[in-house]
């Protein structure tokens, strides 16, 4: 069995992943959303403390598992360093007491995995990966193997839901409650502009469609309940149009037969049914993660552990480091 932690952000999360059969044989999450929600986003500072306190609270949940256990994933990249820290110490520590190898996982490429989460994995791929945090097109051939095909200029798909939200004094996080709203509203109410949606470069951007929310809002004033609705449902028709715009443009250019969408703005449902209707109408294969693990969590890091593992990609204890800002490799 591989145990994995998941302390990225703001989810304490803990799993244990049989190697063999790549059954989850247990997976808990503890969400700080509702002690960020009143700053309207993650205080780091408070994360770690929260993580500090929910961790070795799961832990005790798996004692059982222990002696079986063969290796001791975390994630390490890319994430909020402090929180990051939080799971490596516990790792770190599991590491020298159980005298098991530890592996390093690249939080990204535990989205991948959370597609193949009790299964085995399906590739080559192309997959569109959204987040609170990135926006990225990518091309994935195996564990190590996965090409950056586009990225974001500047916001990523659900780090604009949740400033858009913030804007609108919404609360924290954007995502879910943004498309609660947009429900309600008129997509078409407000012609938001669709980002480079006359550049043929494969890349995102949204601080203009952010910038034009921004406007709209001053020039209403004070909007009523239903302008709010269809400022919302506007805005989320345009980020998912230039989503699905430049996915085109990746469409065209490379040709898979497979294509999958992970990441925690994957839950989305207005994009996954438009994702799923134009997949359906090309004639490419499409694949979504359970909603359950879209967001960030243990499974999926445990799931990608058994990719190393098999390899005997193992990370010494002395390279094992939080490394915020580091993507793909």
């Amino acid at each position: 069995m591989i145990l994995s932690i998941e302390s990225s952000c703001d989810d304490s999360s803990i799993a244990v992943t049989e190697i063999e059969s790549y059954r989850l044989l247990f997976h808990k999450k503890i969400s700080q959303e509702l002690a960020h929600s009143r700053y309207g986003g993650v205080v780091p500072e408070l994360a770690s403390r929260l993580h500090a306190e929910a961790l070795p609270k799961i832990l005790q949940e798996v004692k059982e598992f222990l002696p079986s256990i063969r290796a001791i994933a975390v994630t390490s990249e890319p994430g909020l360093s402090v929180t990051l820290m939080e799971g490596i110490i516990m790792a770190k520590a599991l590491h020298l007491a159980l005298h098991k190898p530890l592996i390093g996982v690249n939080h990204l490429i535990g989205h991948i995995y959370s597609l193949f989460i009790g299964e085995e994995a399906r590739l080559p791929k192309m997959v569109l990966l959204v987040s609170g945090g990135h926006t990225m097109i990518l091309n994935v051939e195996g564990y190590r193997n996965v090409e950056v095909l586009a990225t974001t200029l500047d916001d990523s798909f659900g780090e604009s839901f949740d400033k858009v939200a913030k804007m609108m004094g919404l609360g924290y996080p954007g995502g879910p409650i943004i498309e609660e709203l947009a429900s309600r509203g008129d997509p078409h109410r407000f012609p938001f502009p669709i980002p480079l949606r006359n550049s043929r470069r494969l890349a995102f951007s949204y601080s203009g469609l952010k910038n034009a929310v921004r406007l709209q809002l001053e020039r209403l004033g004070t909007p009523t309940p239903q302008e709010r609705a269809d400022i919302a449902a506007s805005f989320q028709e345009a980020a998912i149009t230039h989503l699905l715009q430049k996915t085109r443009t990746a469409w065209d250019r490379y040709r898979p037969s497979s294509f999958a969408i992970v990441g925690g703005a994957s839950a989305n449902l207005r994009l996954r049914e438009l994702f799923e209707r134009e997949c359906r109408e090309r004639g490419i294969d499409f694949e979504l993660a359970p909603l359950e693990f879209c967001a960030d969590n243990a499974a999926m890091i445990g799931r990608a552990a058994i990719e190393a593992y098999r390899a005997g990609d193992f990370t010494p204890m002395e390279e094992l480091q939080a490394r915020p800002k580091s993507l793909i490799t």
